[in-house]
């Protein structure tokens, strides 16, 4: 089973609206997902209260059962193929654990200053732990040659792997999310949806890079 966690060291970054878009697009491609949730505040774990289908599997982790972690994950890979860790945005032994345990860590951020200062603790985490991980720029504006995102992108690239596309500032994504859907389910022909499936297509072939 491979194993993807949303990581960063800031909350806002949008972890928790990755996590639902990629595990419903990477269910529609053909995986077997289980997405968990190791933040405290329950965001992932309320989505799925929220969502009607019993697809992809939710489970939350308590901060007092992440020691577990190793486990909960070798007995999850006798079902599913890929499962996703929705991490809290602080520094914190759930998130080392989940860091740790992953095939590719994916570290999204605004392209704003303060997000791109904030990276710094986690980024030297993952490279202490020589973790493979790649930045994905999020909720970046709509305008599609947007000197900020694009200087950002830029300097992510210097640093290490950027993700592919970036996640644009769409309403899609928040709607879906109250819905209790993915947004390639919500609105499968939008914007979004492509943004979300091609970024689930990136993040497969890392990572069968990363298992060969």
């Amino acid at each position: 089973m491979r194993v993807l966690t949303l990581v960063t060291q800031k909350g806002g970054t949008g972890k928790s609206t990755l996590s639902t878009g990629l595990a419903v697009a990477a269910m529609q491609a053909g995986e077997s997902v289980i997405a968990l949730d190791l933040d405290p505040q329950g965001t992932l774990a309320a989505w799925a209260g929220m969502r009607e289908a019993d697809e992809p599997s939710i489970a939350q982790l308590p901060p007092r059962e992440t020691a577990r972690l190793a486990d909960v994950l070798k007995e999850a890979g006798k079902k599913f193929t890929l499962a996703i860790l929705d991490t809290a945005g602080a520094d914190s032994p759930a998130t080392h654990n989940a860091m740790s345990a992953a095939t590719l860590c994916l570290v999204p951020l605004r392209p704003t200053r303060p997000d791109g200062l904030a990276i710094k603790p986690t980024v030297e985490a993952l490279i202490r732990g020589q973790r493979p991980f790649a930045f994905v720029l999020n909720q970046c504006p709509t305008q599609p040659k947007n000197s900020r995102a694009s200087e950002m992108a830029a300097g992510l690239a210097s640093l290490g792997l950027l993700a592919k596309p970036m996640v644009r500032q769409r309403a899609d994504y928040q709607d879906a999310f109250a819905a209790g859907q993915g947004v390639t389910e919500y609105a499968p022909d939008g914007k979004a949806a492509d943004e979300m499936r091609e970024l689930w297509a990136w993040i497969d072939r890392q990572m069968k890079d990363k298992k060969s």
